[in-house]
């Protein structure tokens, strides 16, 4: 079983192509194919069902998948290692965020890092912050920005909170609430909503404020992009609720101040695991330096790689 295998199954499976997945690679469709079917008569079972229409993987291609990311991601890992060890930080960086994360300001974060360490990798993916969890538990991500109700606290990553803040309502100008200040939560459940979709921690914020303020509301519109949901308001369809740090950042809405707003929490999460010299260095531009680390997780404690 060979590293280059793994490349090509994890490819197939992120592009459900075989023709595209080859071009990601860098190698002829045969080559790629040819390499997998190698790979699969050695695990004695099919990775892959084919069809004219679509590629998908079987059950087990499913319980191979993770292990190949994990031993692909431990093989980069030990050239960032070694080469963290002669001085020189290089490797991948894979970064998720949500959409509306304002606790640090992430671009010039990223700037300010690859100016640092220009050999690093740096990936950035933009998502739920359940979808964002995973990856990191997965070790598909280094690190991500979540945002999360204040009763939800993130499981099987370590991190640490950033910042707290209040949401507020965003209508179109010239909505009957834009001049008006400290509406409640009963009288915005009379409008017509543009939010996250049911079942994320974005949506969550919101939906366990509105219950327990005892009243139901209409969404009629469920999106993921923050800057959809604000042409939607712009155009009257609906209203929508975002965090005060982030409306500002919204072009022709209003934002209403709440008298009892939802709240939520910005958390920076990484592995159990201890982290990348790549990660490490990242923690250090956002001031989380590597005593703040615990135990086990600091680039150069050696008991991490002993124990």
């Amino acid at each position: 079983m060979e590293l280059q295998q793994m490349r090509y199954v994890v490819a197939v499976a992120e592009t459900a192509n075989f023709t595209r997945a080859a071009e990601r690679c860098r190698v002829v469709q045969s080559a790629l194919s040819h390499q997998i079917a190698r790979l699969e008569r050695e695990l004695g079972a099919r990775l892959f069902d084919r069809t004219s229409r679509r590629v998908r993987l079987t059950p087990a291609g499913e319980a191979f998948l993770p292990a190949a990311r994990q031993a692909l991601d431990a093989a980069e890992r030990a050239r960032a290692e070694v080469a963290a060890a002669s001085g020189e930080l290089r490797g991948r960086l894979a970064i998720g965020a949500i959409p509306t994360v304002t606790a640090v300001d992430l671009p010039n974060a990223l700037k300010s890092f690859h100016v640092r360490h220009p050999q690093v990798r740096i990936t950035l993916r933009v998502g739920s912050s359940d979808e964002l969890a995973e990856q990191v538990r997965q070790g598909a991500l280094d690190i991500a920005f979540l945002g999360l109700p204040p009763s939800v606290q993130p499981k099987g990553v370590q991190g640490r909170a950033l910042a707290r803040g209040e949401l507020v309502a965003v209508v179109a100008p010239g909505h009957p609430l834009a001049d008006m200040a400290g509406v409640d939560l009963h009288r915005l459940a009379k409008e017509v909503f543009v939010d996250f979709p049911a079942g994320t921690a974005a949506r969550a914020q919101s939906d366990e404020a509105f219950a327990a303020a005892g009243v139901s509301r209409e969404v009629a519109f469920e999106i993921t992009n923050a800057d959809l949901m604000a042409r939607l308001v712009r155009l009257g369809l609906g209203i929508a609720m975002m965090p005060a740090a982030f409306a500002p950042e919204l072009r022709d809405v209003q934002a209403v101040e709440l008298s009892d707003p939802p709240t939520r929490v910005e958390h920076l999460i990484w592995s159990r695991l201890r982290p990348s010299p790549a990660a490490a260095a990242f923690l250090g531009v956002l001031d989380i330096r590597e005593d703040q680390l615990p135990e086990g997780q600091r680039p150069h404690d050696r008991s991490a790689l002993e124990g």
